[in-house]
């Protein structure tokens, strides 16, 4: 496990700092525009690319032959678009201003599922990397819990342009501590592996721009982990603005931020904890996992105050902090070697996008009662979870009674793929 502790800490990092644009992007517009639009707009442009830039951005990692300098630089393109929008947004010209905000976006995916897919090189398969998943999963958890915090705690003490400053900060952090991580293949259970001997072929060669797209859609679990979390996601979208809307309806109009922050928190105990169960296989933990948040979710739909509201996010919250454990785990165990990061990114960047998607509809609704609107979301995480039990559904039987099954692939893009052995990555 050589360099995780500070694989941690960039993530935690970068992750912060993309956490905390979304809140600051719309303050600092609001502060120096007087309109929040504007700063949706901007918004919109950061968050845009992700998902044409997903595929681009995992094709060029596995194909570049200085991952270092690549991810690397990732980071810096995507710390200096945090910079330049707090210097520039309100002050320039709008179009200068979205031109920015698109570059950085564009860096987005590898601050995502582009750092996780870095995991795999830094612990051996088997129960310890399933563990480092867990961790990984808890960065994400732990700055969707501060970031918002810090970023609404500057503005509420003076501007929101040092809370974009201390974003920037944490992604040159992010990218410093990238630049000292050990980059290479995914490591083995064991080291006498004869995939590492001397004599062993050379890896795989790079994989076209598609073959992470058709990766997601042959092979089973990860179909089924996608379409699940892409749909779950629509409703995950819509749930910062249904929360404000439900405290006002509940009679407190400031409370909204404290139900997101309940499930924030939530989430990021039920990382550290049900996220680290490693022997449920983790296509069934995510299927509990998003079963439990939709129930939790349906039932705060009924909550008469808004204390009850936020005990019942809480517990949506520890049931959500399991699902991204199990899909970066379902992620590594079934991606080839050769689309790795292409599955990766490619993965974050749909599940951005649905829920960018949520975020517009919820918008066209907003009229609606907001204990609809959460019963809704319910609904759409619940199917989300039949949706993965339908496509991840046990393979028909082998004749002689045996079930199917596929072998790993050895990291090729296009031979069947299944999940590793702890003999091999």
């Amino acid at each position: 496990m050589h360099g995780f502790g500070r694989y941690l800490a960039a993530a935690l990092a970068a992750r912060f700092a993309s956490e905390g644009m979304s809140l600051a992007v719309v303050l600092l517009a609001l502060e120096r525009t007087g309109s929040a639009a504007h700063g949706a707009f901007v918004l919109t442009a950061w968050l845009a690319p992700h998902i044409l830039a997903a595929p681009l951005a995992g094709v060029a990692a596995s194909r570049t032959r200085r991952p270092r300098l690549f991810h690397v630089g990732a980071l810096a393109g995507f710390t200096c678009a945090v910079a330049a929008l707090s210097v520039l947004l309100g002050r320039a010209p709008a179009p200068l201003v979205l031109a920015v905000a698109l570059l950085g976006g564009s860096c987005g995916p590898m601050v995502t599922g582009g750092m996780s897919s870095l995991v795999a090189g830094l612990v051996p398969a088997g129960a310890a990397r399933d563990r480092a998943y867990a961790w990984d999963a808890s960065t994400y958890n732990a700055a969707a819990v501060t970031a918002p915090a810090v970023v609404g705690l500057a503005a509420a003490l003076g501007s929101a342009a040092p809370a974009m400053a201390a974003l920037a900060l944490a992604g040159a952090l992010a990218a410093a501590l990238a630049a000292t991580l050990p980059y290479g293949a995914p490591q083995p259970a064991r080291a006498t592996n004869p995939a590492n001997s001397p004599g062993a072929p050379a890896g795989p060669p790079p994989a076209g721009l598609g073959a992470g797209l058709a990766a997601l859609w042959r092979i089973r679990e990860l179909r089924a982990i996608t379409s699940a979390t892409t749909l779950a996601f629509v409703g995950i979208g819509t749930l910062t603005t249904t929360s404000v809307l439900l405290a006002s309806r509940l009679d407190s109009p400031g409370a909204g931020g404290v139900l997101m922050t309940a499930f924030a928190v939530g989430a990021l105990a039920g990382s550290l904890t049900l996220g680290r169960i490693t022997a449920v296989e983790p296509g069934r933990l995510a299927r509990w996992a998003m079963a439990g948040t939709g129930a939790a979710l349906a039932a705060a739909a009924f909550a008469p105050s808004v204390t009850l509201a936020a005990v019942l996010f809480t517990a949506a919250g520890v049931c959500d902090g399991p699902l991204l454990t199990a899909t970066l785990r379902i992620r590594s165990e079934y991606a080839p070697d050769a689309v790795r990061t292409q599955v990766f990114t490619l993965g974050a960047g749909l599940k951005l996008t649905a829920a960018s998607v949520g975020a517009a509809l919820v918008g066209f609704a907003a009229a609606a009662p907001p204990q609809a609107l959460l019963a809704g979301i319910s609904l759409l995480i619940l199917a989300a979870a039949l949706l993965h039990a339908l496509v991840a559904r046990q393979a028909p039987a082998r004749p002689g009674g045996a079930a199917a099954a596929t072998e790993p692939s050895g990291g090729s893009a296009t031979a069947p793929a299944g999940r590793r052995t702890p003999a091999g990555p």
